[in-house]
């Protein structure tokens, strides 16, 4: 962990709270620093996606569970191999054999969630979508609540209606550009489909907190491999035979998929990084810029129409994530780490301060004592 003095950016800075003050440096650290740049990153790695995917749809290729198979395979190859060259407790095996079903259920929400929202879009609108995404937020925060005991303030849920608000400025910008696309065959099957995905995305990303902050990454990952290339295999099987009997591969198409391919793997791999940094709550708010970024590559690629409410929404939810993180969240459950043994993520670990880390390195700082004490009053 980084010591205060090295993860300090603001100067000497002093804000009265009642008959409390606090310096803003012991906000506005180091570790929120990273903590915003890596969930943009993530944001990016989402708009590769879409905009691999627009490629692909133009080029008349239409096979999302072939896209989400490819990527779950990438994921098998690498971390569930590592799982099968570990030994005792951390062998796929034991795995196996003690908490299969758990990571079933996982894999089935994550494969789902993705088919879901992508599904969506042949009945409703990208308005609805857009909007009714958002509802991972409220329900991973009630999740989070009873199963990982996970205890939010004030300042926490008026920094998730902040983030909203940036999202609501996004679709009226949309609106007023015309970009409201998609079908609306049939509206409610699509605003359904999308709360499942919504609901489903919840549920994995809770079960991906817990593990990455009991267990491990590199379980967490090798078993979403596992079990997602075979839930979407079979599924592939299914659904999407004749589609993928029909693509024309060329240079082109082939590399569309390797992008897509590249920049999922690169987001599964880096965002349990960051949830354990952070949570996943806070990691959902920092990827509402991921429509943003997707809209600001369209300007260039796809010359859709620039509006200044673009920016003022990217603004206000990256206002929103920075008052998300500013004040920590604590857990009432002890957290435990079974990451011995793995350099890489013992070092993730060495620069991944959380929430429970940063209250008690105020305990060794009076002053910085003082000023939590006042920011968590909030």
């Amino acid at each position: 962990m980084e010591g205060p003095e090295g993860e300090r950016l603001c100067g000497k800075c002093r804000v009265v709270c009642g008959l409390h003050s606090y310096n803003l440096r012991d906000v506005f650290t180091w570790h929120l620093l990273k903590t915003i740049v890596m969930g943009q990153v993530l944001s990016l790695l989402i708009c590769g996606t879409a905009v691999s995917c627009q490629y692909l749809a133009n080029a008349g290729v239409e096979t999302p569970m072939l896209q989400s198979f490819l990527n779950y395979v990438l994921l098998l190859l690498v971390y569930t191999t590592m799982l099968c060259t570990r030994k005792g407790d951390s062998n796929i095996l034991h795995i196996l054999r003690t908490k299969w079903w758990k990571y079933l259920v996982m894999g089935v929400a994550d494969v789902e969630a993705n088919y879901a929202v992508v599904k969506a879009y042949q009945f409703t609108t990208l308005t609805s979508i857009q909007l009714l995404d958002c509802f991972v937020i409220p329900v991973l925060m009630v999740l989070s609540w009873f199963f990982l005991k996970t205890r939010y303030r004030l300042v926490h849920l008026v920094a998730v209606l902040v983030c909203l608000l940036g999202v609501g400025a996004m679709v009226g910008a949309d609106v007023l550009a015309g970009r409201d696309q998609g079908s609306t065959s049939d509206v409610v099957l699509g605003d359904g489909l999308v709360l499942l995905s919504a609901v489903l995305y919840a549920v994995s990303n809770m079960c991906q907190e817990h593990t990455v902050k009991n267990l491990s990454r590199v379980e967490f990952l090798g078993m979403m491999g596992l079990f997602g290339t075979l839930v979407s295999g079979v599924q592939l099987a299914v659904l999407e035979t004749r589609a993928v009997a029909a693509i024309q591969w060329d240079f082109h198409i082939s590399m569309l998929f390797a992008v897509y391919v590249v920049c999922m793997y690169a987001l599964y791999s880096f965002m349990p990084v960051v949830v354990k940094m952070t949570s996943a709550t806070a990691v959902n708010l920092s990827l509402l810029t991921a429509d943003l970024f997707s809209l600001f590559s369209g300007i260039f690629l796809f010359r859709y129409t620039f509006s200044t409410l673009y920016i003022i929404s990217f603004v206000v939810i990256t206002l929103g994530f920075v008052m998300f993180n500013a004040v920590p969240t604590y857990s009432a459950l002890p957290e435990s780490s079974s990451s011995e043994g793995d350099p890489a993520e013992a070092a993730a670990e060495g620069t991944a301060e959380t929430s429970s880390e940063y209250l008690l390195s105020a305990d060794r700082d009076p002053g910085r004592t003082e000023a939590l004490t006042a920011v968590a009053a909030l």
